[in-house]
C-alpha cells in the first residue's frame, strides 16, 4: 500500500492549501466542533495545467469562503481510479469531489455503494449518468444552454448583417450531455434571431487533438460559415484559430477567450468556482448530499458570457442584455441537454 499512497500527489499549491486548511490530524482545544473535510479529486494533469489550475484556484477559493478543510489529490496515469476513489473514501471525508477524469462516472458508480457513509459530489455530470444512481452520489449541473443560446443569438444577428448566405458552424468535442447542453442552447438562440440562418455542427470526438477541431472547422468555413462556436475545448482552440486566419468570428467557450484576439466575438463562460462554492456551502451548513442534481443557471450567475468584442454595436449589446433578462425571469425558456430546474 505504501507505494501507492506515493502515487496519490496532493497538488493544491501546497502553500495555499496549508494556510487554507492545516492539518487534518492537528488537535483541536476542547469544544472545538471540527470543520468538515472535502477532497477534491481533479485531471492527472494536475494543478499545473492552465485549465484545470482554474478549477483548484476555485476551489481553494470555496474551501476558504466557507471555512471547510480542503485538500486536493491528482492520481498518477498509472494508478486505476477505482482504487484511487477507495483509498480516498476511507479517508472519511465529509465530501468526495470529482471532476474531469476519464472513467469518473463509472469509478463512482463502483465505488460509492461500497462506502454509503461518505458522500460523492460530480462536476459537470448529473447524477443520472453515474451508473447504478448511488444514493450518495450528487451531481452538479451548468445550463450553459442558457448562457450559449445568448451567444447563439448574437452570432445569429451578427451574421445577419454579413454578405452572402447566413452560416454559422459549431465545432463540439466529445457527445456528451455537458457538450450537447452548449450546442443545442446556441442553436436555439441562433434560430431566434433568424430562422434562415443554416447551424453547421460537427464533432471530434476528442478534446485535445487540435488537428480534428481544425479540419472542422475549415470544413465549415468552406461552406459559409462566419461564426465558429468552440465547445471542444484545447482541440477547440484550433477551430478559433482557423476563423482567426479566415477573418470570420469566434467564440469561446468554459473561459473568457477574449484575449486570443480581436476576432473573439464573445465567449459563453462557466463559472466552477459557484460549482465548488454551493456544493461547499451544503457541507458546512451539515446537509447530507443526497441522490439528485445541483443546477447552476444564468440567474445564479454561474453561467453567462465574457466579453463582447467592442465592434459590436450597442444596439446589438442592448439586445443581448434584454434577452438575457427575460430568460432569467423565465419569459424565454430555453431548450438543453438536461431538465430545466
Amino acid at each position: 500500500m505504501q507505494p501507492y499512497l506515493r502515487g496519490l500527489v496532493a497538488l493544491a499549491l501546497a502553500a495555499a492549501l496549508t494556510a487554507l486548511s492545516g492539518s487534518v490530524a492537528q488537535a483541536r482545544p476542547d469544544g472545538e466542533k471540527a470543520k468538515p473535510r472535502v477532497v477534491y479529486l481533479t485531471d492527472v494533469n494536475g494543478c499545473a495545467d492552465s485549465f484545470v489550475r482554474l478549477l483548484c484556484d476555485g476551489f481553494i477559493s470555496a474551501a476558504r469562503r466557507t471555512g471547510v478543510e480542503g485538500r486536493i489529490v491528482t492520481p498518477t496515469v498509472r494508478e486505476n481510479l477505482v482504487d484511487t476513489l477507495n483509498l480516498v473514501a476511507k479517508q472519511r471525508y465529509d465530501l468526495v469531489i470529482g471532476f474531469g477524469i476519464v472513467g469518473l462516472p463509472e469509478a463512482m458508480g463502483v465505488v460509492a455503494p461500497r462506502h454509503p457513509q461518505v458522500r460523492f459530489a460530480i462536476l459537470d455530470r448529473s447524477h443520472e449518468q453515474v451508473p447504478g444512481r448511488p444514493r450518495n452520489v450528487h451531481g452538479v449541473i451548468f445550463r450553459t444552454s442558457e448562457a450559449a443560446y445568448l451567444a447563439g443569438w448574437l452570432a445569429g444577428r451578427v451574421e445577419q448583417r454579413r454578405r452572402g448566405r447566413d452560416v454559422v458552424g459549431v465545432v463540439g468535442g466529445v457527445r456528451i450531455p455537458a457538450v450537447v447542453d452548449f450546442v443545442i442552447g446556441f442553436t436555439a438562440g441562433v434560430r431566434s434571431a433568424s430562422r434562415r440562418t443554416t447551424v453547421l455542427t460537427a464533432y471530434s470526438n476528442d478534446f485535445v487533438d487540435k488537428t480534428k477541431c481544425e479540419a472542422i472547422a475549415r470544413s465549415q468555413i468552406a461552406r459559409g460559415a462566419g461564426v465558429v462556436f468552440n465547445v471542444a475545448g484545447a482541440c477547440g482552440l484550433a477551430a478559433l484559430e482557423a476563423a482567426e486566419e479566415r477573418r470570420i468570428w469566434g467564440i469561446g467557450v468554459d473561459t473568457d477567450q477574449s484575449f486570443l484576439g480581436p476576432h473573439i466575438l464573445t465567449s459563453v463562460v462557466k463559472r466552477f468556482d459557484l460549482g465548488f462554492l454551493a456544493l461547499l456551502r451544503r457541507v458546512k451548513a451539515g446537509e447530507l448530499l443526497r441522490r439528485g442534481n445541483t443546477v447552476l443557471t444564468l440567474r445564479d450567475g454561474a453561467v453567462g458570457l465574457g466579453k463582447i468584442s467592442p465592434k459590436i454595436p450597442s444596439s446589438l449589446r442592448a439586445g443581448v442584455d434584454r434577452l438575457e433578462r427575460r430568460i432569467m425571469s423565465g419569459e424565454v425558456r430555453v431548450p438543453g441537454a438536461y431538465p430545466s430546474p
